[in-house]
Formats: C-alpha cells, structure tokens, sequence
C-alpha cells in the first residue's frame, strides 16, 4: 500500500523522487558506490515526507489562510525571482491556466511559513558565551584556504606514438630528483616550458587543473611526485612550501556564527514539534518490492 499520513495518501512516485534527490546528493560528494545505502536513502526519503505532510497538515489545521492580496503579493514576488512572468513559466514548465493551482500551493506554503514563525518565535539569540564557544570549537570552519607552492617539469605529448619515451624519460629523471639532484636546474634543462615558468608559486584550490591540484595537495613539502598526465602533457612536480590558511578573526565571522546557531535551534525546534505530532499521527506504509536493478 502507499504512504497513508493521518488519511492523507501520498504515492510511491513522490517517495521514489525524493529517494532519486537525497541519492544523487550523496553521489555527487561521492561518499558511495552503486546501490549498497539504497535502502537507508529510502528510509530518509519515506522520513522527509512524514515530516513535511505533518507540518502542513498542522499548517492548515492551525493558521487562518492567506487573504488574496497575501497570495497576490507572494505570486509577483515568485515571478520576479525567476525573471519575470514569460521566464517563470518557461522554467517551471507551468502555464497561465495553471494559475488557480499555482496560486493554492503559494497559499499552503504561506500558511507552512507562518507556522515555521510560530514555533522559531521563542528563539533566544545566541550569548556572547556561545558564540566563542562555536568558534573555538569549529576553527577550522572559519579557516582561510590553504595554499602550496609548487615547481613542475612539463612535457608535453602531441604525437601518441612518443608518449611511452616521454613517460619513461621523467622516471628516470624522477630517481635523479630523488636522488638529490636540484629539481629546478633539472627542469631548466628538461622542461618544456620557460625557466619562468618552473616555480608556480603559491596558489588555492581551484586555481589550478584539477590533476594538478590533486597531487600536490597531497604532498608534503620537499617531495617529488609520481609523473602524472594532465589533458596538456606529462608532469614532474616538486612542492616546496605550504601554507596554513589563517583563521579569521572572530569579530569577521561573529555574525555568521550568530546566524549558524539560530538555524541550528530552528532544525532542533521544527523536528522536535513534528516528532511531538507524530505521537498522535496515523501513519501507514508498506515498502514496495523493488527490482534490483531498477534504480541503478
């Protein structure tokens, strides 16, 4: 059977593309492979929705709605976000004859707000106290990128053929480096790019090519890398110093402090009100046999 919320039946299909989001998410920031969580991420999607068919139902349980100059008002302001009347309906893949339906949910979400509101209105702000704890406790949080700086020897591959007799010819320049010898006079002899080009300097994440970045960040200071290819050719690098970022001071990052609190007390005051609800909440489901391939 569906997810049944206090009578309210909500179809697989809507649990199934919250469960597409929430695994997508956790894909992108590649914490993991294939299908082995896909049972927890169906578990959070089957929670999410509990939560916010609770929260809306208490919604309009509790909050008067919306007059129509409430709604009016939240419709122009929608379509200003997306750029306009022609834009928003274009993005939104929606028409005008869709307006009544359009402005319906505006109302519901109006009331949603407004209970949102109701229970953050007690809210304290943070103490001076807490706000120094959070920082010391989460410097890193507020830490400057760290930076490296690097020197490299380039070659570059235009002929496939060659690439063999390049690779091999910076390994055995890489046991000379190894060895002792001086990484930048070997490079002003080797490298295919100008001598003012050997030390790159110190530089962030994201200033440079990804494969680039990728192993030199992971160096320590006096270090040789493997040779290692880039869409450009082939590279030998040698980090000779990091940097540390430098921790803002805490008056630079107060406010945003005070404003991380305040959301977190908010996550904390909003699931503690919906699981409250869901002491008295009837809810039903029985999980659907999924096919194992079906999701992969």
């Amino acid at each position: 059977m569906p997810l049944e919320v206090n009578n309210q039946v909500i179809d697989d299909a809507i649990i199934d593309q919250e469960f597409s989001t929430i695994k997508a998410h956790y894909e992108s920031m590649a914490s993991i492979s294939c299908c082995e969580r896909d049972d927890e991420f169906r578990g959070y999607a089957r929670d999410n929705i509990i939560f916010r068919a609770l929260l809306t139902q208490e919604a309009k349980k509790t909050i008067p709605e919306p007059n129509k100059e409430e709604v009016d008002a939240a419709f122009k302001k929608l379509k200003k976000e997306h750029g306009g009347d022609d834009q928003f309906y274009a993005s939104m893949s929606l028409t005008p004859d869709q307006d009544d339906v359009i402005r319906d949910d505006l109302a519901l979400n109006l009331q949603v707000e407004s209970l949102r509101e109701k229970i953050f209105a007690k809210t304290p702000e943070p103490t001076e106290e807490k706000l120094r704890e959070y920082y010391s406790d989460n410097e890193d949080q507020f830490r400057d990128a760290d930076e490296v700086r690097a020197s490299h020897i380039f070659k570059s591959v235009r002929e496939a053929e060659k690439r063999d007799d390049i690779f091999n010819e910076l390994c055995e320049i890489r046991k000379k480096l190894i060895n002792g010898l001086d990484f930048f006079e070997i490079a002003k002899t080797y490298s295919d790019k100008p001598e003012e080009e050997i030390d790159l300097g110190f530089y962030k994440r994201g200033e440079l090519m990804d494969e680039f970045e990728i192993i030199t960040f992971s160096m320590k200071p006096g270090e040789v890398s493997p040779v290692f290819n880039t869409p450009h050719g082939f590279h030998l690098a040698k980090v000779t110093d990091r940097k540390l970022g430098k921790v803002q001071p805490y008056e630079d990052v107060k406010n945003i402090i005070k404003e991380e609190l305040i959301l977190l007390d908010h996550d904390k005051k909003i699931k503690a009100y919906v699981e409250e609800l869901k002491k008295s909440a009837d809810i039903e489901y029985t999980e659907p046999n999924y096919d194992s391939h079906e999701h992969d």
